[in-house]
């Protein structure tokens, strides 16, 4: 997964908004044979309770990784706090943040 980032951004650089980063990983991870699910819908609960907005996961990976696409200058704590609800929604363990805002990829792992 991390090596096809790499190649998106090898490619595209940086600047972009997210929606083309998404669209270039989605081209690669097809070409690499990955199984993923783009704009995943996870409905989210309180108490319980199924609330009436649910969120979509840029995209999932082999059923189990979170992809959080940003391209910004930098990656805050809140995109970190925001990966990690995301996992505690769905089915997944891992999450990874990743950057397309800078001249370098920028990643980060969450686990939980």
């Amino acid at each position: 997964m991390i090596n096809a980032a790499i190649d998106v951004h090898k490619e595209l650089g940086c600047g972009f908004l997210e929606i083309v980063y998404k669209d270039a990983l989605c081209i690669e991870f097809d070409g690499r044979g990955y199984f993923y699910e783009r704009e995943k819908l996870y409905p989210v609960y309180y108490k319980e309770v199924l609330l009436p907005h649910s969120f979509y996961a840029d995209v999932i990976v082999f059923d189990s990784v979170i992809l959080e696409i940003k391209s910004k200058n930098g990656i805050a704590n809140e995109d970190l706090a925001q990966t990690i609800n995301y996992i505690k929604c769905s089915d997944c363990t891992v999450g990874l943040v990743l950057n397309f805002g800078k001249p370098t990829l920028e990643i980060r792992h969450v686990v939980l």
